[in-house]
């Protein structure tokens, strides 16, 4: 794990709740001298905790108010099978993300869609359709909370 002190922490927190603070403001809310921040950002950017910054967009704004959870189950499992399937997922607009993972099923899928016949047509058309898919089940989301502002676990000074 990649060695944190409470500036860098705070640097993080910040830029994780609004990307587009400039050099000169994060430096303040910090306490900072702009070309320390300007520093201390390049070398977070550079040791990989950085890896981009992104704009968060509303599905429901772009008309996709229904968002599911898909868990499916592949057969025959091997790295290729999988490396297959996730990356077709990853090119379908529906999919969101895509997650590998352990226990009964091996991969969750969250989609937004318009509409619950959407999402039916996409299970039937895109899932179903595949010969890998040996069985799949959706779980409609009701409700999403997301955390904003990802931390080092046990303290900023752990390494």
């Amino acid at each position: 794990m990649a060695t944190m002190d409470d500036t860098d922490s705070a640097l993080l927190g910040h830029l994780q709740r609004d990307a587009r603070l400039t050099n000169r403001e994060l430096a303040r809310l910090t306490g900072i001298a702009p070309s320390t921040c300007l520093e201390r950002v390049r070398n977070l950017r550079a040791r990989g905790i950085i890896t981009g910054y992104h704009a968060a967009v509303d599905p429901r704004a772009l008309g996709r108010s229904l968002q599911a959870l898909i868990f499916a189950r592949l057969r025959p499992l091997s790295r290729e099978v999988i490396t297959s399937f996730r990356g077709y997922l990853s090119g379908l607009p529906e999919v969101l993300s895509v997650l590998v993972v352990s226990g009964d099923e091996d991969f969750v899928i969250h989609v937004a869609v318009p509409t619950i016949e959407d999402l039916h047509a996409f299970l039937m058309d895109r899932v179903s359709a595949r010969r890998e898919v040996v069985d799949f089940r959706s779980s409609v989301i009701y409700q999403r909370t997301v955390t904003q502002v990802l931390t080092p676990l046990g303290g900023a000074d752990d390494g």
